[in-house]
């Protein structure tokens, strides 16, 4: 296959920008890495609305990005500082969030569907879910009360850059000596020797950041280094069966020669809740 230049160019402006992008807004402080993540779920749940559609179902916008307002709210904002002082009312808030973006769905739906009403009202519900509650709770991870500026982006910087080890890895491994298929109906190009190489590699990598970079409690960023390649992996296939069963190549434009948001971000979707839980068991 020849080398299309214009291809490549494209491709190699659309990923600096983008990185330039990330790292601006997750390093520059806690506003500008809410907000960033903010727009990236409320577009990704746009695209998941418009993949969904194609395959037949009817999302209640409205009510599905109200939702998703709320519940992304309810995990950035803390209250320390102000009237609530215990982390036990930013739950409240969360759980708050999610019963009345529920309710506020299914309520929507039983008046506006005359038909389908239960599989639009969770396929509604569950964009949100799926697009919106994992960026949300990278806000709880980057966030600490018990430093003076609240703010510490480094582990987040860490699972980009472990997931990032982990494509860019599997994908050599795969194309140098990649024979044995891993799920060829959901995605054709994934091997098993290049997703066992990212692995292996991103565990070695956890070391770095371990010893020299961002040091955590325990051996937790070699239980990263070994969760979030896997993790990754399988946010990458779910977004690859979903694309599939849509018919669609891409699951948006937004960012020429990568496609939308939610290919750039399958993997963190994914990885996501489970940092934020180990994270917060290490830290607790």
């Amino acid at each position: 296959m020849a080398l299309n230049l214009k291809t490549l160019a494209v491709r190699s402006i659309t990923a600096v920008v983008f990185v330039a992008v990330l790292l601006s807004c997750v390093l520059w402080n806690y506003f500008s890495f809410s907000i960033f993540f903010f727009i990236v779920s409320m577009i990704g749940l746009y695209e998941f609305y418009k993949i969904v559609s194609i395959m037949g179902t009817k999302p209640i916008l409205v009510s599905g990005f109200t939702a998703a307002i709320l519940l992304y709210i309810s995990n950035a904002f803390h209250f320390n500082e102000c009237f609530f002082t215990s982390l036990s009312y930013e739950l409240l808030a969360f759980k708050f969030a999610l019963i009345i973006g529920s309710m506020l769905i299914f309520t929507s739906a039983l008046f506006l569907r005359k038909e389908n009403f239960v599989r639009d009202s969770l396929f509604t519900l569950g964009g949100v879910i799926y697009t919106v509650l994992p960026f949300s709770l990278l806000n709880l991870i980057v966030y600490s009360a018990d430093t003076d500026e609240n703010f510490d982006p480094l582990p987040i910087l860490g699972i980009i850059f472990l997931i990032w080890s982990n494509d860019t890895f599997a994908y050599l491994g795969g194309s140098l000596y990649g024979k044995n298929k891993m799920i060829e109906r959901v995605s054709p190009g994934k091997t098993w020797e290049g997703t066992l190489t990212g692995i292996v590699i991103t565990f070695a990598l956890s070391f770095l950041f371990d010893t020299l970079i961002c040091p955590l409690p325990g051996y937790l960023w070699l239980i990263l280094g070994i969760c979030v390649p896997i993790l990754a992996t399988i946010g990458d296939l779910i977004e690859s069966k979903l694309k599939r069963e849509a018919g669609v190549k891409d699951s948006g434009s937004i960012m020429p020669g990568h496609g939308g948001i939610l290919d750039r971000f399958d993997s963190l979707i994914f990885v996501a809740p489970f940092a934020y839980l180990i994270l917060s068991l290490f830290r607790s």
